[in-house]
């Protein structure tokens, strides 16, 4: 017991130093399965775009999901452009640049793990290289070589495998579709990033708020499918035994039409009165007197960007 309990204190210690080991083979394993089985130089002048496009954006991308799963990220923007000014005296721009830096160099592993296995390997540089539309590059390659050497150095990638005519041109079309897909996903995650990130920084209630916020709505949402279904099985067997039994049914509350309605409706924000959900407004203010309607004044604000999870129970929820 005392060896396993020393094996856990040292996996424990070196915890971050193991996720990056972990992260890094994963990374390297991806690529290569990319380069075994995506990857094909069209071996024409389309060269130099695509290899690049396989050495870099899928790096991009993984440095964007590095932004987007670490839970400081998150913490240092929400809220922040609400509360600027409160930020910058409590914190100071320096500490929350220096938060950031910390948060770019943990999610600079994958991304550089990736650029350097690809180096290693060669082939997406080897691809990209052969279609660099330069002169002084092409002629120092081929020194001392044949005199077709420059002009014909974007077919090189492909005399090791073979390809005739309808075979090419079929590669550069699958060449320009992946570089468009590497272009879409890219953009898919630049421009989710960037929605979120505006989201978190104008959000209207703090990190860890927030945080509470979802696992409430989590819990509310469990809890209502459980005593739903409690009460429909105690609807379904008043009704059968009254049925069966011939008896009259005993009374039983059941809240009406008007109530289900005002717990069905969409969630608003209100800066005023900050209810975690339609539900909990509705057993605050429903016993109240003279209390106005679930669409009352209070509601100020549409429901911010932030604040979306609360209409979507049971999607998966942001990391945090």
């Amino acid at each position: 017991m005392d060896k396993f309990k020393t094996i856990f204190s040292v996996v424990q210690k070196q915890q971050a130093t193991l996720s990056f080991g972990v992260i890094t083979l994963l990374t390297a394993g991806g690529e290569q399965i990319f380069s075994a089985t995506v990857f094909r130089c069209p071996c024409s002048s389309l060269n130099f775009t695509y290899g690049m496009v396989f050495l870099l954006v899928p790096a991009l991308v993984l440095l964007l999901a590095g932004y987007f799963l670490c839970a400081k990220t998150w913490r240092l923007f929400t809220g922040c452009c609400r509360r600027q000014s409160n930020l910058l005296a409590k914190q100071g721009t320096f500490s929350r640049i220096k938060v950031f830096f910390h948060i770019t160099v943990n999610a600079s592993v994958a991304p550089f793990s990736w650029i350097a296995v690809a180096l290693l390997h060669g082939t997406y540089f080897e691809c990209a290289m052969t279609g660099l539309n330069s002169t002084i590059y092409k002629n120092t390659v081929c020194t001392g070589k044949s005199k077709e050497c420059p002009e014909m150095l974007f077919m090189f990638p492909c005399r090791k495998t073979g390809v005739s005519e309808e075979e090419a041109i079929l590669l550069i079309i699958r060449a320009q579709s992946q570089v468009l897909g590497w272009l879409v996903i890219a953009s898919i995650a630049i421009i989710a990033l960037s929605v979120t990130c505006y989201a978190r920084c104008h959000s209207p209630v703090s990190f860890l708020q927030l945080k509470f916020w979802k696992s409430y709505m989590n819990k509310e949402s469990e809890m209502f499918e459980t005593f739903a279904k409690e009460q429909a099985q105690k609807l379904a067997e008043r009704n059968l035994k009254s049925f069966f039994e011939l008896t009259k049914a005993p009374e039983m509350e059941m809240p009406d039409r008007n109530d289900w309605e005002k717990i069905s409706a969409l969630y608003k924000f209100s800066t005023k009165e900050q209810y975690y959900s339609i539900l909990h407004k509705y057993v605050e203010t429903c016993f109240l007197k003279n209390v106005k309607s679930i669409h009352s004044e209070h509601i100020d604000s549409d429901t911010h960007g932030a604040l979306n999870f609360v209409d979507c129970t049971g999607v998966a929820d942001e990391v945090f």
